[in-house]
């Protein structure tokens, strides 16, 4: 088949931005009710309310549609929303269940805000129109879709290369020998990072939280692991890696757990009568916390441990291979799905998020004598103008800029190219001469070619031409593998 007739038959059976769309509907169908079902049941209630709480069930999404001045409220399409400046929104209901004094009252569906539809999406109103139909409202049958727009100008999401999250990665430096560790543990959009590091000396620390370079035997008897002969045991049963590891046992005089919780409390400066609850907080919520967040998962995050030690001293011994960082098997893209559910979940339960505002607003208005609505007690607009605000400046949660941008429409080339666009996190001031390098890894996957001049060579790169993105697995897969790894290992 020539290769003409390839790139065809892949434009029609796949199409170029498939994988955003895509990811676009996952967030949809399952990352919305995801973050919902986060928030579960909060407690507003203040002054003798301390019982009404309020739960929160199923979300639902519609379709665009425009309020005319008159009132009426009809479907509306992308070319009329480009020309007459408007935002290609729909509105986001979820269903609220009050509770008083443990009695569960009857549900109420509220407005908590308007989410902006990607064109192609399900909830496109053209997304399944025929050619004719397309051009009959003004379209562009070979668009690709992909894009939203904003105040009448059409935005993309730029696919944003990260590390691979709760994966470790096992570095050597050239300089002394020490090898260095690095877990992203990720869980609920909330990233931990972690780095144990070992020298070539044997001594092996981790640093995670505000906790630098805390002695790795202390946290593994915190964790529970008490006596030296479980963390050994738990480690290795080779006599050769024991003799290299028994450095960390002589290290510091902690024997129990309680004088491995005072180590930490006393490390971070917290106060006595705090330290025992300030250093169980933050070995259930900051350690690993793809393990899990309660007192129960600490023994699994003591074995996960004991694993990176062992094949930490693999590597200083030579026996086992160290990573390559800029390996893209050890790199992730983040679709448009992944970033609109980061900075859904961060306007949702923010500091100064929707949660907290509904809270304040009930209780203030309780404070007045007044018995509220769920509705009144939603600031709908709080979503709707957070969103519209970082797709209109790219500006994202994470201190992430350039996320979004203006969809360049020089060309239909120009188009897809905009749209398969990869951009990476690394500051374009810096040499990162290592990062800006083809890795033989990208063949296939990203062009060699397609990169700009300048300070951004290397770090703004566009797919391959028949490259397609896979989606990842879900935490329940993920959680699924780890355990049959778990078990095959012990």
């Amino acid at each position: 088949m020539p290769y003409i007739d390839i790139i065809d038959s892949f434009y029609k059976e796949r199409g170029w931005v498939k994988f955003q769309i895509e990811s676009f509907n996952n967030f949809i169908d399952f990352g919305l009710q995801k973050i919902i079902n986060e928030v579960g049941t909060i407690n507003i209630g203040q002054e003798g309310l301390e019982d009404f709480k309020i739960r929160f069930g199923k979300v639902t999404v519609g379709k665009p549609a425009i309020k005319e001045a008159d009132g009426s409220v009809r479907m509306i399409y992308p070319n009329e929303v480009r020309t007459r400046s408007l935002t290609y929104i729909a509105p986001v209901h979820v269903e609220i269940i009050p509770i008083f004094n443990g009695v569960q009252e009857r549900s109420e569906t509220v407005h908590i805000g308007d989410l902006p539809i990607m064109i192609k999406s399900k909830l496109c109103n053209i997304t399944n129109l025929t050619e004719n139909e397309l051009v009959k409202y003004g379209e562009d049958p070979s668009d690709p879709g992909g894009y939203f727009i904003i105040n009448g100008t059409e935005r993309v999401l730029i696919l944003i290369e990260e590390i691979a999250s709760n994966k470790p990665i096992f570095e050597k430096t050239e300089d002394d020998g020490a090898i260095k560790v690095r877990v992203n543990s990720q869980r609920s959009g909330f990233k931990q990072r972690h780095l144990v590091e070992m020298t070539n000396y044997g001594e092996i620390t981790i640093s995670f939280a505000n906790i630098h370079k805390l002695p790795i035997v202390v946290l593994l008897k915190s964790l529970g692991v008490e006596t030296d002969k479980d963390i050994c045991s738990m480690i290795s049963s080779d006599e050769k890696m024991l003799n290299a590891f028994y450095v960390n046992l002589y290290e510091t005089n902690v024997i129990s757990m309680a004088e491995a919780v005072d180590f930490i409390g006393r490390k971070l400066k917290i106060s006595e009568d705090y330290r025992v609850e300030r250093v169980s907080q933050i070995l259930d919520r900051y350690l690993l916390p793809h393990l899990g967040q309660d007192p129960a998962d600490r023994l699994r995050k003591a074995k996960y441990l004991s694993r990176i030690i062992k094949r930490t001293i693999k590597v200083q011994m030579g026996d086992a291979p160290r990573d390559d960082i800029d390996h893209y098997s050890n790199k992730r893209l983040l679709m448009s799905g992944n970033l609109l559910e980061n900075l859904f979940r961060s306007i949702l339960l923010g500091r100064w998020g929707l949660i907290a505002k509904m809270t304040y607003n009930y209780q203030k208005l309780i404070k007045r004598g007044k018995i509220p609505s769920l509705q009144s007690i939603i600031e709908a607009n709080t979503v709707t103008k957070q969103i519209l605000s970082s797709l209109a400046t790219g500006n994202w949660i994470g201190g992430l800029t350039g996320v979004s941008q203006r969809l360049d429409r020089g060309s239909h080339r120009k188009t897809v190219s905009h749209l398969r666009s990869v951009v990476s996190p690394l500051t374009t001031t810096q040499e990162h001469f290592r990062a800006r390098q083809i890795h033989p890894t990208e063949w296939g996957r990203l062009c060699p070619a397609e990169t700009p001049e300048g300070s951004s060579i290397g770090l703004r790169k566009h797919l391959a031409l028949l490259s397609e993105i896979t989606p990842g697995l879900s935490i329940e897969e993920e959680r699924g593998i780890m355990k049959l790894v778990e078990g095959k290992c012990s």
